[in-house]
């Protein structure tokens, strides 16, 4: 750049040189001057656009190159993001079905299940209840078969005192039940 204004100045100094020594004024059109300022200008922009502009304008492309591709990246990005947050909403909801699902087949299951318990306990308590009645039963029975011969027994001894005759034991025992046959069972 500097060797540029050298070669501005010196070319200038020819030019002053050539036309004399008269001392140019600062509005004086100097026709030489302005075409060496021209070729300068030219030459100027030529090798700054070899050795600056491309280089500069190549970095830049690059630059914006590297941007478009981050900034499209990004996009794809946030594009599988939200393609994968709506997934993820998908399976919690299906997640959140199943999960119901569970819970009213382990309700019913419980449900049923009590209805079973329930059902065999009651089950079990009017069996038990039944063998209950009928142990009462049988113990009545054998309760009243006890009185019925503990009543013949002091029958034939209160009898055997009034009557003073003796009676065999069969012959007794046959007028007893006779006669216990004939109280009602209540």
């Amino acid at each position: 750049m500097h060797y540029l204004f050298y070669l501005y100045n010196i070319f200038g100094i020819f030019m002053f040189v050539q036309e004399g020594h008269e001392k140019p004024s600062l509005l004086s059109i100097n026709p030489g001057l302005i075409i060496w300022t021209i070729i300068i200008f030219v030459i100027l922009v030529f090798l700054l656009k070899k050795i600056a502009w491309g280089p500069l304008i190549k970095t830049l492309n690059n630059r914006e190159d590297s941007i478009k591709s981050s900034i499209e990246n990004a996009e794809k990005q946030n594009k599988e993001a939200r393609e994968l947050l709506e997934e993820n909403k998908k399976q919690l909801a299906e997640a959140t079905g199943e999960a119901r699902k569970i819970i009213e087949t382990s309700r019913n299951a419980g449900n049923k299940l009590r209805d079973e318990i329930l059902a065999k306990a009651n089950d079990d308590t009017r069996k038990m209840v039944e063998q209950a009645k009928r142990e009462i039963e049988q113990k009545e029975q054998s309760a009243l078969e006890d009185l019925k011969e503990e009543i013949s027994n002091i029958a034939i001894k209160a009898a055997e005192k009034i009557i003073s005759e003796t009676l065999d034991e069969p012959k007794q025992k046959k007028i007893i039940d006779d006669f216990l046959n004939k109280i009602p069972k209540n």
